[in-house]
């Protein structure tokens, strides 16, 4: 691929949209994180996952990756397996931030990456989407645009994520392009860059240049891509790719064992983590080499399979068991923690997938998360998104947020005055302080009927997937493009259209 001679951009091209703005909330954890492990079985952990490293090893395949690997002092044998000290291992993963902000189009929304912030994103990857009128059918670049506006109308998703859904409309090398401008376009929250090969990975980042300059590029985290370990132990040339591009340019990475217990790892919980571990250190010390102080959150993404059917399992209580571990893993590396999101293996917006996310979810919350990737849209184990679970599992995200956010110990909250006056076998609903705060004091979750049967019924009985379909229409209807500045969308599609002449399909077969 030939790189063009661009023009230097010192400035930075992003600003706050329209007039005065306020900014969001962002949300942090006031309840204590839940731990299973003590610190010597943390040790203990850290030990087993060196043992995996020192003398089973991760394969690196890509040529110049094994010459990094090998100027920074690790062993690689002809197979390209690595083999790493624990002393290096340790030292590299120590240089990575504790924490980082994830900077937004529009400033006033970007989000803080590791101590007791949240940051939830919508699910990413599914090929197809589902809602109730047309079904199951193959995503387009019209459905990734609708779901970047959905997340643009709700607080409590805070990143718009990548590719949301497949633009299966769209040709594979051309799909970065598309992809990045939608979210860059039609949304002003922190996006994700897109990450399935390296050459992809360019066109996210040249194209953040063009928003944020040369200057605001180097200085800021803008972009953040997952990197997938292939697991067992393997990492590719198209990974190794992805992480190499974002690294050099001063992005943040999810390093991301991918293990589904029994498949890709063995079926123990221990045996598990241990691999998992050891795979997000791998991968944490190379990051390091490529560019000290890359940002990195540590995101083992781990389930089980049913050993009698081979289908993935989600939900699980050894998945929920495993997600402990690593969280305080985590923690002890000093890393931020990207926790589970709303997994399902359900095929529609029914009991199942509800009880499958919420599953997933509460642990997730337990153990102290600091991103949670895939919090809204996920069916069919990952190959569908779902317009009215993304709705419904945004309700849900909304409660565990405030979970989160504990109790209050302002004075107000006591309500003493109301305590002492209320006679026995009185009521609060007319006080003065339960009339000032009324409409504030509980959390509310709209989709969520409350009503009598004679009520609900007397309005349709509609269930919670109709509500989902009826808000999700609302949603996109009250939804209000944020401003972008015409050169800088005119430099985009200048952008695009040359790279589409200049990519070679081939490159990525």
């Amino acid at each position: 691929m030939t790189e063009r001679p661009r023009r230097r951009r010192g400035r930075r091209r992003a600003g706050p949209v329209g007039g005065a703005v306020v900014p969001p909330v962002q949300p942090k954890a006031a309840v204590p994180h839940y731990s299973i492990v003590t610190e010597e079985q943390i040790a203990l952990v850290h030990d087993m996952s060196m043992r995996i490293l020192e003398e089973a090893g991760m394969a690196f395949y890509d040529d110049e990756s094994v010459g990094i690997l090998r100027q920074n002092g690790v062993t690689v044998d002809d197979d390209q397996v690595a083999h790493f000290d624990r002393s290096t291992v340790e030292e590299l993963v120590a240089r990575a931030p504790a924490s980082f902000t994830h900077t937004a189009r529009n400033p006033v929304r970007s989000v803080v990456i590791g101590g007791d912030y949240l940051a939830f994103a919508p699910v990413a990857g599914p090929p197809y989407v589902y809602d109730l009128e047309r079904g199951r059918r193959e995503a387009t670049l019209a459905d990734l645009e609708k779901f970047i506006k959905l997340t643009m109308t709700t607080p409590y998703l805070h990143v718009q994520g990548t590719e949301i859904v497949v633009p299966n409309d769209v040709p594979f090398h051309e799909r970065a392009l598309d992809i990045t401008y939608a979210h860059i376009k039609w949304g002003d929250k922190p996006i994700m860059g897109h990450y399935p090969i390296g050459l992809t990975a360019f066109d996210s980042v040249e194209m953040a240049r063009i928003v944020f300059g040369d200057d605001g590029l180097a200085a800021n985290h803008v972009l953040l891509a997952v990197i997938n370990i292939s697991s067992p132990r393997r990492l590719d040339d198209r990974m190794l790719g992805t992480l190499k591009t974002y690294a050099r340019a001063n992005q943040a990475l999810i390093i991301t064992p991918f293990i589904l217990g029994g498949a890709m790892g063995p079926a123990s919980v221990l045996g598990t983590v241990a691999q998992a571990n050891a795979e997000a250190l791998a991968t944490l010390a190379f990051a390091q080499m490529v560019r000290p102080g890359t940002p990195c959150i540590y995101g083992p993404f781990l389930a089980v399979v049913d050993l009698q059917s081979g289908s993935p399992v989600f939900g699980g209580a050894e998945s929920a068991l495993a997600q402990f571990i690593v969280a305080s893993m985590a923690r002890h590396y000093g890393l931020p923690f990207r926790a589970a999101g709303g997994y399902a293996s359900s095929k529609i917006p029914d009991m199942q997938s509800g009880l499958e996310s919420a599953l997933s979810m509460f642990p997730s919350m337990m153990a102290g998360p600091n991103f949670v990737l895939h919090a809204a849209g996920w069916l069919e184990a990952g190959l569908s998104a779902g317009y009215e679970k993304f709705i419904l599992d945004v309700e849900m995200c909304g409660v565990l947020q405030r979970f989160a956010a504990g109790v209050s110990w302002d004075e107000d909250e006591w309500a003493m005055e109301s305590l002492l006056s209320v006679p026995p076998g009185g009521h609060h609903l007319g006080t003065e302080h339960t009339l000032g705060r009324y409409r504030e004091a509980f959390h509310r979750m709209p989709l969520f009927d409350t009503d009598s049967f004679e009520t609900w019924s007397a309005a349709g009985g509609h269930d919670a997937a109709a509500r989902g379909a009826r808000a999700v229409h609302e949603a996109l209807d009250r939804y209000q493009p944020p401003a972008l500045d015409s050169a800088v969308d005119e430099e985009l599609l200048d952008y695009m259209g040359r790279r589409r002449s200049e990519i070679d399909p081939a490159a990525f077969q």
